[in-house]
């Protein structure tokens, strides 16, 4: 049933089109005309202004065969750096980059998985329902297209998200997570003649950040410094840095209580260094804490789970349930009110050089997405 040519096809083309997050108004352009050709709607809303894109959210209704409820398909086009020019291989049938760049399989395989599931569909006229596509900007930038998604033009319930790896099993519970910034207010000096006068901000955020236990938590919980940024030059002592950080969890309360231990940490650090009457108040702190995303949790029982569950059945296959240590525009759909469960294309060693994915794996999930449409479709 699936054209696994046509489909490597598809997939190879896709990559080999640049769309680093914020840059993805040449892959969109060419996702649109593709879908315009398979009779779809197109939208493209304003989440561009407030991502910093170079365009928005490109949604793409299909108005299916049946009349049944519509289901939501979702997947996003950028990709992290090293994103650029592209150059896959394919060999024994895996696909890879060249290992200058990503291979972008996170997340164009599930892009060509959904054209082509669409594509056997309407060649077969199998039944069908109305289908509402959301391809998003900046999900690598903290899910920044979907937190800007212009809800007012879906109307789906429910669905599915394809950006995971195992393509038996599915996402139900995914965490909730906050983003923390740091901002270490010092005072500079000439690091040679008046070193002494200065307060180095970057070593005071590390004191700060070598207190912090970093990592896994425990098994619903982690926490990450993964950025910092400050200094000028080696012969001026720092007066400013900035380091950006997460916390994670399953639990809203125990994210609290990370959240809280890390902000404390640098207070502390802060407050250990500061002097009576010191000039400006220096050492100074200034924090953000940010709600990246919400946690979400899909009962095994709901339709969602229940019909990926039959039509893999159905191909006799297994359909697990999930939790994931990760987030992904499923998240911002459930706090929503859009039920969306989180399908795997096959892809691996995802946000690195060595990233590949298994043709094989790419067919099996166009199988099963083509027996979730047809299933929906037939049962609404």
């Amino acid at each position: 049933m699936i054209d696994a040519e046509r489909l490597k096809t598809t997939f190879l083309s896709l990559v080999q089109i640049s769309s680093v997050s914020k840059k993805e108004k040449a892959f969109s352009r060419m996702l649109r005309q593709r879908l315009k050709d398979m009779g779809a709607r197109i939208e493209v809303d304003d989440a561009g202004a407030a991502t910093g894109s170079d365009t928005g959210n490109l949604i793409a209704k299909l108005p299916g065969n049946r009349s049944v409820p519509p289901l939501l398909l979702s997947a996003h086009m950028d990709t992290v750096p090293p994103g650029e020019a592209v150059r896959p291989v394919f060999k024994d049938g895996v696909f890879r980059s060249d290992g200058r760049t990503v291979l972008g399989a996170d997340d164009k395989s599930a892009i060509a998985i959904l054209l082509e599931s669409i594509r056997v569909i309407q060649a077969r006229n199998l039944p069908c329902p109305p289908l509402e596509l959301v391809f998003t900007v900046c999900e690598e930038d903290a899910l920044a297209g979907a937190r800007h998604l212009d809800f007012d033009r879906i109307s789906a319930r429910f669905g599915y998200v394809l950006d995971a790896t195992d393509t038996e099993g599915i996402i139900t519970r995914a965490p909730a997570a906050n983003r923390l910034t740091f901002h270490v207010v010092g005072k500079e000096a000439h690091a040679g003649a008046a070193p002494e006068k200065g307060i180095n901000a970057i070593q005071l955020a590390c004191r700060a950040i070598a207190s912090l236990q970093l990592g896994r938590i425990d098994r619903e919980t982690t926490c990450n410094i993964g950025v910092i940024r400050g200094g000028f030059a080696t012969n001026i002592v720092p007066n400013r840095v900035t380091a950006v950080g997460e916390a994670r969890s399953h639990d809203e309360a125990k994210l609290e209580r990370v959240t809280g231990s890390m902000v404390a940490a640098f207070k502390d650090c802060i407050q250990a260094e500061a002097a009576p009457g010191s000039e400006g108040g220096l050492p100074r702190l200034e924090v953000q804490v940010e709600r990246s995303f919400p946690k979400t949790h899909i009962p095994e029982d709901h339709p969602v789970v229940r019909l990926a569950q039959k039509a893999a059945e159905a191909l006799g296959r297994k359909m697990v349930c999930k939790a994931s240590g990760g987030g992904s525009d499923a998240n911002i759909f459930f706090e929503k009110a859009i039920v969306a469960g989180v399908l795997g294309t096959g892809m691996r060693d995802m946000h690195t050089v060595s990233e590949w994915i298994r043709l094989e794996d790419m067919v099996r999930m166009a199988e099963l997405m083509v027996k979730i449409l047809t299933l929906h479709a037939e049962t609404g």
